[in-house]
């Protein structure tokens, strides 16, 4: 099989940060190099102030150790570095010029993993030398993609409300279904009231489509590798498209927009369009759009509206009659925007086509919202035309997690939200805080010390579980020391110990015991098994959000996920936490 390479081409070894490269030289000129050493990957605390963290960016993992090799240019700029210039040429020439990742062995965590603090995501065995070398970058390859798969995923999470899809791929309900032969009024008992305030939950919600999530972030990404990441990595997350058309050719990925308050500012008259045509559904007669739309305008009485953004509409939907989703608050939303498109929407549809839907970028979106939603079914009602009970209602306007929380306790009739900023730059939390650390050496466990009790390394190296209660659902993960005897089983106690309190600790008996890391890399035999697709791994971050407690993905003060250590592992962190501790001495 071919190597396969990293995405973006600017991961290369020298994607590091230089004391990589100098501890290197300083291993292999004191013969340290070869040492066998153990490293874990993994953070200390859950971003937004949640409960779960989501990992991401393992196959570009992969593809970077796949890849990995020194070329000669690159050996040449280090040779010459300021930094390096005294160092041997046999570090170059013999080191690094021969240095691959076939003794790299490497265990994690399935890509798209509901994850939690201090367990591993990805642990190394290699030569102490090249294992070093890899941890800048393999750092890159996961903080971001992990932050942003979370961010993706607590917001997928807020604007579905108490309830989610199923499956990630389920079609969704219709918010309401139209008898099959509606009538003026047929609907009125059905329907909201004007402006009504549907809150979560409440009966009305209950047959209404829960919003998808659209990514638009790309303009507001840091850089396009920001953007093509985030686009990637929030669709695994749990958002369905994104405006991203790169990220969709080389991804394969779902792409959606519509147009800019631009499109509508350039159209001034219409006359521009009164040669626009749409073709009929049914006999394929090519017909001017603007008498039908006139047609309308004079049976409604709507003679205000904004005769430009009339234009634009029907320019558009003579463009796309298809896919015909409009923004709509250029000039006024309810009194221009919205009418405008309800009458080339009727318009449309008298060819045999089908309107999507419009777009608020502006206002208070929860009124808007309804009152949107509103209009359509009295139009639906009027005009005996369904498909006004399933149009799209897009919002894009600033969003973020604590947006979609209010929008769902005020009440809205939002299907869709397109969100970019507060997605792609994580602005809740700009960084994930992935370490990695050395926990062995020639199988001798290492620890770190510190005051700060967060940073104490739990040394040597661990199997993780995941124990599953009768409920069905994760009640804690536990690690044990890789020689320990007494391993979790299925329905056996096991006393689960805080780290680091003595004082906390639980009896678990599991109904179900699930091994966390599998191989994925295997030195000379290089990536194990076949990579995720990006579908599969959102379908299992989906399973996984499905089936876990509700505490865990609430939004205000979300339940604690237990991380536990064995009764040896414990005993052994503590003891070796007292050898390795200065005794201060007082006089």
């Amino acid at each position: 099989m071919a190597t396969l390479q990293p995405t973006n081409n600017l991961v290369t070894p020298l994607l590091t940060d230089l004391y990589q490269i100098t501890m290197a030289y300083a291993y292999w000129k004191t013969g340290q190099h070869t040492k066998k050493a153990h490293f874990e990957l993994f953070f200390r605390k859950n971003p937004f102030g949640g409960s779960y963290t989501l990992f991401a960016g393992l196959d570009e993992v992969l593809k970077f150790l796949s890849s990995f090799r020194f070329s000669q240019d690159d050996i040449e700029y280090l040779r010459n570095t300021t930094a390096l210039c005294h160092c041997e040429p046999a570090f170059f020439d013999d080191y690094l010029a021969n240095l691959d990742c076939s003794e790299v062995i490497v265990h994690a965590m399935k890509e798209g993993s509901m994850v939690f603090p201090r367990v591993p995501l990805i642990t190394v065995t290699a030569p102490l030398g090249i294992g070093n070398l890899i941890e800048t970058t393999m750092l890159t390859l996961v903080n971001y993609p992990s932050l942003v798969a979370t961010n993706a995923s607590r917001m997928v999470v807020a604007a579905r409300g108490q309830f989610w899809e199923k499956t990630a791929g389920a079609s969704l309900p219709r918010s309401m279904t139209p008898p099959e032969s509606p009538r003026a009024g047929a609907l009125s008992s059905a329907k909201p009231r004007k402006s009504m305030q549907l809150s979560e939950g409440g009966p009305s919600d209950f047959t209404r489509r829960k919003p998808k999530c659209v990514e638009f972030g790309l303009r507001r990404a840091q850089g396009p590798d920001g953007g093509f990441s985030a686009s990637k990595y929030s669709h695994e997350g749990g958002f369905h498209a994104t405006s991203n058309v790169l990220a969709g050719k080389l991804l394969n990925l779902p792409i959606g927009g519509t147009h800019a308050h631009s499109f509508v500012m350039s159209y001034t008259s219409l006359d521009l369009v009164q040669d626009a045509k749409v073709q009929r559904v049914d006999n394929g007669e090519m017909v001017l759009l603007l008498p039908l739309v006139r047609k309308y305008q004079a049976e409604l009485e709507w003679h205000d509206t904004n005769e430009g953004e009339i234009a634009a509409f029907i320019g558009y939907a003579s463009s796309f009659p298809n896919s015909f989703l409009c923004l709509i608050d250029t000039y006024d939303t309810l009194q221009s925007g919205l009418r405008n498109f309800i009458l080339v929407a009727l318009a449309l549809n008298d060819l045999g086509h089908t309107p999507r839907g419009i777009r608020l970028d502006s206002g208070d979106l929860s009124y808007l919202s309804l009152e949107c939603e509103y209009l359509f079914h009295e139009i639906g009602d009027r005009f005996n035309r369904s498909f006004f009970y399933d149009l799209d209602i897009v919002a894009s306007n600033d969003i973020n997690e604590a947006v979609l929380h209010s929008l769902n306790k005020q009440g809205h009739a939002i299907t869709m939200f397109g969100i970019g900023t507060n997605l792609v730059t994580c602005q809740n939390q700009p960084a994930l805080g992935c370490v990695y650390k050395l926990v062995e050496i020639d199988g001798e466990p290492r620890i770190k010390l510190s005051n700060d009790l967060d940073k104490v390394l739990i040394p040597g190296q661990k199997i993780a579980y995941r124990l599953f209660g009768e409920a069905g659902w994760p009640l804690l993960d536990y690690m044990a020391g890789i020689h320990e005897e007494a391993q979790p089983a299925v329905g056996e106690r096991v006393l689960c110990r805080h780290p680091f309190i003595e004082q906390k600790r639980v009896a678990v008996i599991p109904s179900r015991v699930v091994k966390l890391h599998s191989l994925v890399f295997d030195g000379k035999n290089g990536i194990v098994g076949e990579l995720s697709s990006i579908t599969e791994s959102r379908q299992y971050v989906n399973d996984q959000i499905n089936n876990t407690r509700a505490d865990l993905l609430r939004y205000v003060n979300p339940g604690e996920y237990k991380v536990s250590v064995s009764e040896d592992s414990f005993r052994f962190l503590h003891n070796m936490w007292q050898q390795e501790t200065p005794v201060t001495e007082l006089r």
